[in-house]
C-alpha cells in the first residue's frame, strides 16, 4: 500500500495544562512520527488551544469535533488533548481512538503528576499509528519493543475496551490499583494545590500571626522544649489533618451524589479533593515554618532563650519551637480561613473541569428538586 505523501495532523488542546504541553512539544512531533510512525510520508503538524466542549453526559463529542475541525482546517486527522478526568467503568482512560472518523482524545490526568510531556508524546505515536494503520498497513498496535516497553506495561498495564457509546472508538485504559492511583495523581495535580496558599489570605493572617505569638511566648518555649520530636511530627500531621477537614466541611467541598452509581464516580473526586487540600495546607505549612524559623533567628535572643530554659541552647532548640509554633499555627488558620468566601475556596480547590462538573451536577440536582415538586403537586 502507497502511503500518502502528505498527512496534515491537527491537535486541539484544553487551556490550562494540556496547553503548555503541547505547545511544549509541538515542534518535535513531525520528526517524532517520521521516525516512529512512516518515515515514508511528510507530517504537517499544526496545533491550536480551544476550551472543549461537553455534551449533556459530561464528556467532550469526538466525532462532532472531529468533523468540524477536519472540515474547516484541511486536516486528515485530529487529536484532541484534555484535562477531563475520564474512565470506562471503574478503568481510567488514557486515551480513545475512532479510527472509522479519523479521531483521537488524550485524557492528562491519566497520565499522573510526572512525566506528562514524555508520556503525552509516547502516547500521541501510539494514537497515531492506530489511526493511520489502515492508510498507510502499519500495525496500528505496536507499542514498542524489549525491556523499555515491557517495563512500561509492568508499572502502568493498560487494556483495550470497547466504547459504550460508540462502536467506532475503542479505549486504552489503565488496569487495576496502580492505574487508579496514577489518575489520583493527575487529577491532584490538575487541580495545583500549591495555588491555595495566596488564595486564603485569612487563613494565612491567622496562622502567621498566631505563629509569631508562640515565637515571643515564653510557656510557648518550655513547652517546645518538653516535647519529643516524634509528639512534635504527630502535631504537625494532626494540624495539617484538621485544617483539611475543616476546609473541606465548612466549604461543602465533599461530593455527597444520591444516586449509587455517582457514589462510586464521586468517591475518587472525593479523594483528589481532600489530597488537593492535604498538600495545600502543607505548603501553607512549609512557608509558616519558614518564616517563623527567620522570626524566631531575629526576635529570640540566644542567651534569654537558654536563661528561660536553664539549660544552653542550639539550633534544635530553636527548630522545635518553631515547630510547635507553626502546628499551633494552622490550627489558628483552619479558624481564619472560616473568614473566606466559599467561591473562593473553591476555585482555589479545583481545576476548571472539576468546577464545570460540579456545576453540572448542582444543575441536575436543581432538575431532579424540581420535577418532584412538580409531580407531587
Amino acid at each position: 500500500m502507497n502511503a500518502p505523501r502528505e498527512m496534515a495532523v491537527g491537535l486541539v488542546a484544553d487551556e490550562g495544562l494540556p496547553e503548555q504541553v503541547i505547545k511544549t512539544i509541538a515542534a518535535e512531533l513531525p520528526g517524532t512520527f517520521t521516525s516512529q510512525v512512516s518515515g515514508q510520508t511528510q507530517w504537517r503538524v499544526e496545533h491550536e488551544v480551544n476550551q472543549l466542549p461537553l455534551d449533556e453526559d459530561g464528556d467532550i463529542p469526538m466525532r462532532m469535533l472531529s468533523q468540524q475541525h477536519r472540515q474547516d482546517r484541511g486536516w486528515d486527522l485530529l487529536v484532541l488533548v484534555t484535562d477531563l478526568p475520564r474512565r470506562a467503568g471503574t478503568n481510567p482512560v488514557a486515551t480513545s481512538v475512532d479510527v472509522d472518523n479519523g479521531v483521537a482524545m488524550i485524557s492528562l490526568p491519566a497520565l499522573g503528576a510526572v512525566l506528562v510531556r514524555r508520556r503525552t508524546r509516547a502516547l500521541l505515536v501510539r494514537v497515531m499509528r492506530q489511526l493511520v494503520s489502515r492508510r498507510l498497513g502499519i500495525d496500528g498496535d505496536h507499542d514498542g519493543e524489549g525491556a523499555a516497553a515491557w517495563l512500561r506495561e509492568a508499572l502502568a498495564p493498560t487494556q483495550r475496551l470497547p466504547d459504550d457509546r460508540d462502536s467506532a472508538a475503542t479505549h486504552v485504559a489503565l488496569v487495576g490499583l496502580r492505574g487508579r492511583l496514577r489518575l489520583l495523581a493527575g487529577m491532584v495535580r490538575d487541580n495545583r494545590p500549591w495555588r491555595l496558599v495566596p488564595h486564603l489570605a485569612g487563613a494565612t493572617a491567622a496562622a502567621a500571626g498566631t505563629a509569631a505569638y508562640g515565637i515571643i511566648t515564653s510557656s510557648f518555649w518550655n513547652l517546645a522544649d518538653a516535647l519529643p520530636p516524634l509528639r512534635l511530627a504527630a502535631i504537625t500531621v494532626v494540624t495539617i489533618l484538621v485544617m483539611t477537614v475543616w476546609l473541606t466541611v465548612y466549604n461543602h467541598l465533599w461530593d455527597r451524589p444520591s444516586e449509587a452509581g455517582e457514589r462510586r464516580k464521586a468517591l475518587l473526586y472525593n479523594v483528589s479533593t481532600a489530597t488537593t487540600l492535604a498538600i495545600g495546607v502543607a505548603c501553607m505549612y512549609a512557608i509558616l515554618f519558614v518564616l517563623a524559623l527567620l522570626a524566631a533567628a531575629v526576635l529570640v535572643d540566644s542567651g534569654y532563650f537558654a536563661q528561660t530554659l536553664g539549660h544552653p541552647v542550639g539550633v534544635g532548640s530553636y527548630l522545635n519551637l518553631v515547630w510547635l509554633c507553626s502546628s499551633v499555627g494552622i490550627v489558628a488558620g483552619a479558624l481564619g480561613s472560616s473568614l473566606e468566601d466559599e467561591e473562593t475556596v473553591r476555585n482555589a480547590t479545583y481545576g476548571r473541569r472539576e468546577r464545570e462538573r460540579q456545576e453540572r451536577n448542582q444543575r441536575r440536582r436543581e432538575q431532579r428538586r424540581s420535577a418532584d415538586r412538580n409531580h407531587d403537586s
